[in-house]
């Protein structure tokens, strides 16, 4: 039994999956791989969560923590990347942790990968829903309370959840079928819907830097770091820096972990590897230079708006917006605003694109239902079935969860994802010393190192309540596979197969 969980699959398998009729469609170039990896990261992480997170964690400093958290997604990206041109199959992080860590692990990071695409896409439809409505209230609609938001909000002062009056997030459960329809439809359309999107969002944000530089006032970054540099607990225990009155850790660092979310998504640009023409070489490219551009992207934002606003004056809702209407350009609000909407569908787009591709992974191994998640669509050549279903319950977290119960398990989610592919590469270095790698990750062993130290230390530094919820998420996964997955899986049978041959 013990050998199951920590039989490897063989590199030349794997490979073999790439050959045969159901297998996707090879239409994506190193345009459309970066423009997925763009769509994916700029969304959310500017237009909403820079101002909670410069507001009660970072102050000025947070342009600091993106730099944090961005050198972390650099040291993972080498990995990914590395991987991605050995293994250009789909899975992502799950297909390489089967090849090296064994068949127990791939269950574990990929069903760890399910929870960050899959809560991330409906933290993600909740903070479009947000904009949507603020965009509808520009033009004098407004919806009815009903229908507006998830029917608890979490007080935290008071430490239970509140009713808000509302039956379901309307706009959250609409937005969700509509990119689920288009996501069925081909990863053709979806690309090039995501495209236009992107290019909206681009232009918002380069009309952000450019026209909110001239009215930045440098006092306003005084003090630079308010909350101090650092904010990091064990398991709820304080090991350096500040807290805040719910004793959670706050500073330069903990506001890396909290902006963490900003920058899930380039990973994603892995999961459709066997979507890549030439995914040896376009899928490194596509990883990369969508983390740099967004990166800059970023500090460039938060220096602008903790410029133009102090901190502690900045909107949580919709910070960026809202800081051109205190300078008085109200005008560009509804601009902003509109933008918002654009760039926040896309990352929805490209979450939602993911997780399909991990189950369809894992359903070739047996580890999860054939029939439901491993059926590709003989028209459009989409894991249309595994689509649809991911649709619906992403439908029912975003109608009715608030969005603080959704945001912080997609951080420790990804976290612990970017763990295990950086210490996979330190795996197969050594076990498989000889296999082709396309692209390799410089400096090994320093950088995977690096990748797990840095990703461990902005673990710890969010609150206690993600890592029980984490320990949750992973207990039910893992009673899953004990009564389903290990039952089922290709690889044991082949390993019993063998036993019984003469």
């Amino acid at each position: 039994m013990a050998n199951q969980y920590f039989a490897r699959k063989p590199l030349a398998l794997l490979l073999e999956e790439m050959r045969g009729e159901n297998r996707l469609r090879r239409i994506l170039g190193p345009v459309q791989l970066t423009a997925l990896g763009v769509g994916a990261i700029i969304g959310a992480g500017i237009f909403v969560a820079t101002g909670a997170a410069a507001h009660n964690v970072g102050g000025p400093a947070l342009m600091v923590s993106y730099v944090v958290a961005g050198i972390t997604c650099v040291f993972a990206a080498l990995c990914y990347a590395e991987f991605a041109a050995m293994v250009p199959v789909a899975g992502s992080a799950y297909t390489y942790a089967y090849a090296t860590l064994g068949e127990l692990f791939a269950w574990i990071i990929g069903w760890d990968l399910v929870l960050e695409y899959a809560v991330g896409s409906a933290t993600v439809a909740t903070g479009w829903s947000g904009y949507f409505q603020n965009v509808l209230q520009k033009i004098g609609v407004e919806l009815p309370l009903a229908l507006r938001e998830s029917p608890w909000r979490y007080d935290a002062a008071a430490g239970h959840f509140l009713s808000t009056g509302s039956y379901f997030n309307l706009p959250a459960i609409v937005v969700v079928a509509v990119v689920t329809a288009i996501l069925v439809k081909g990863i053709a359309e979806s690309a090039s819907f995501n495209a236009t999107m992107v290019g909206i969002k681009i232009a918002a944000v380069l009309f952000v830097i450019g026209v909110g530089v001239f009215f930045i006032n440098t006092e306003n970054w005084r003090p630079f770091a308010p909350f101090g540099w650092s904010g990091i607990s064990f398991f709820g225990h304080q090991v350096a820096g500040q807290t805040d009155p719910g004793g959670s850790p706050v500073g330069m660092l903990a506001g890396a972990a909290i902006i963490f979310f900003a920058y899930i998504g380039f990973d994603s640009v892995s999961t459709h590897t066997e979507e890549a023409k030439n995914p040896q070489r376009d899928v490194p490219i596509g990883i990369i230079t969508s983390l740099v551009v967004c990166t800059v992207l970023y500090i460039a934002v938060v220096a602008v708006l903790t410029g133009m606003v102090k901190y502690d004056q900045l909107d949580i809702n919709a910070p960026v917006s809202r800081a051109f209407q205190q300078k008085g350009i109200g005008w560009a609000e509804g601009l902003i605003a509109t933008a918002g909407v654009a760039g926040i569908t896309s990352v929805l787009l490209v979450m939602m694109l993911s997780g399909p591709r991990v189950f369809l992974a894992m359903a070739r191994d047996g580890l999860v239902p054939q029939s439901v998640f491993g059926t590709v669509h003989p028209k459009f050549r989409t894991p249309w079935k595994s689509t649809i279903l991911i649709g619906c319950f992403v439908s029912v977290l975003a109608g009715l969860l608030p969005i603080d119960a959704l945001l912080h398990l997609t951080n420790i989610g990804t976290l612990l994802a970017f763990v295990i592919v950086c210490a996979a590469v330190l795996i197969m270095r050594k076990k498989h010393p000889e296999a082709e790698r396309p692209f390799r990750c410089p400096w090994v062993p320093v950088v995977p190192v690096l990748g797990i130290l840095c990703c461990l230390v902005l673990m710890f530094s969010l609150p206690v309540a993600n890592w029980w919820r984490l320990g949750t998420w992973l207990a039910i996964g893992l009673l899953i596979y004990m009564f389903y997955g290990r039952h089922h899986s290709v690889m044991a049978k082949m390993a019993a197969a063998e036993k019984k041959a003469p």
